[in-house]
């Protein structure tokens, strides 16, 4: 006789509870993804010094057009994601009442060495079904940016290209606001 594992699966609600109630706190480095608790990879020199460089870079382009948000949640139905970095559509409050949406968002960056399949084929796909219209992947293996927009309702991003060093990209909703591949390798 075989035996079917089922898994829980978290609702939004259910995982801030848990951090609430003080199951979960700051220092467990967990998201929740698809609804399942997952633990996130520590972080290394090269990883954090990109996202550094990523929020100077972006903080000093952007200006108060929007908010520089660094390895901070985003509410999705079934997720909640804690991306390297977004921009987010400017608020008064800096979003201290209230956690952004996917509507909230201009632009979501992972920065990938050892995750760069979950982030590719598991957020990626999370990103373009919620309605995210531009996600890059700055991948560490490879040296390049992988720029994903146009999202599909089936997980997919219409317009995916891979940018090595030598190559600059705009942000599609700040068109005026180029980043150089090599800038943020």
């Amino acid at each position: 006789m075989s035996m079917t594992l089922v898994h829980h699966r978290f609702t939004v609600d259910e995982y801030e509870q848990m951090v609430e109630c003080g199951i979960l706190s700051e220092r467990d480095r967990v998201e929740l993804i698809r609804g399942e608790i997952l633990e996130k990879m520590p972080i290394g020199e090269r990883h954090a010094g990109c996202v550094n460089h990523l929020n100077s870079l972006l903080a000093a382009a952007v200006g108060k057009r929007a908010v520089v948000a660094i390895q901070n949640p985003v509410i999705f139905p079934d997720s909640q994601p804690e991306p390297d970095v977004a921009l987010l559509l400017p608020r008064d409050d800096f979003y201290k009442s209230v956690k952004p949406r996917p509507k909230d968002v201009l632009l979501v960056i992972e920065v990938a060495d050892s995750t760069l399949d979950f982030d590719r084929d598991i957020k990626g796909a999370m990103y373009a079904q919620s309605g995210i219209q531009e996600y890059w992947i700055l991948n560490l293996l490879d040296n390049c940016l992988e720029v994903h927009r146009q999202p599909q309702s089936d997980g997919t991003f219409r317009d995916v290209r891979t940018l090595p060093c030598g190559h600059s990209v705009e942000i599609a909703t700040l068109p005026d606001v180029t980043v150089a591949v090599a800038d943020v390798l």
